[in-house]
C-alpha cells in the first residue's frame, strides 16, 4: 500500500542538493507532486536558467513521486532520467509538476513539466525509477 503523503519523511540533514538548489515542494499527493525553484542562484553564464537545474528539480519532484508510491516496503533510485529544454527562464521561479505515468512494484515512471511563472513550458521530463527492498533480503 502507497504511504500517505502526509507521512512522507525528509531527511533533515545538511548539505541536501534540493536545498543549495532552494527547491520547495508545494503539493504531494499520489495523482501529482508540484515544486517549484528560483532562477536565481541557479543560472549558467549566460543568465539562463541551467539546464541542469531544471534536471534537478525534475529528478527531486519524479523521485518523491516514486517514494510516495514506493515506501515504505521500498525506495526509489533513479534509473534513466531524460530532459527536452523548450525555453529559457532569465528571472523569478520556475514550477514543475510531476505525475506518474507508470507505478508498479519494481519500477516507476513519471513525467515533470517545468514552466515559467507566465505558464510557458520550459522543459519537459521524464524519470524512472528502481524501487528497491528496504528490508536486506534473508
Amino acid at each position: 500500500m502507497p504511504i500517505d503523503p502526509a507521512d512522507l519523511i525528509t531527511p533533515d540533514t545538511p548539505e541536501q542538493l534540493a536545498d543549495r538548489m532552494g527547491i520547495e515542494l508545494l503539493k504531494l499527493s499520489h495523482d501529482e507532486v508540484v515544486g517549484r525553484m528560483p532562477v536565481a542562484g541557479n543560472r549558467q553564464p549566460f543568465g539562463l536558467l541551467h539546464g541542469g537545474a531544471s534536471a534537478v528539480l525534475a529528478e527531486t519532484l519524479g523521485s518523491t513521486m516514486s517514494a510516495l508510491h514506493a515506501l515504505p516496503e521500498r525506495f526509489p533510485v533513479g534509473l534513466e532520467l531524460a530532459c527536452t529544454h523548450h525555453r529559457s527562464a532569465t528571472e523569478g521561479f520556475v514550477t514543475g509538476v510531476a505525475r506518474p505515468l507508470h507505478v508498479g512494484r519494481t519500477t516507476s515512471t513519471t513525467e515533470i513539466v517545468i514552466t515559467d511563472e507566465q505558464g510557458r513550458r520550459t522543459c519537459t521530463a521524464k524519470l524512472t525509477c528502481l524501487h528497491r527492498d528496504t528490508k536486506p533480503e534473508v
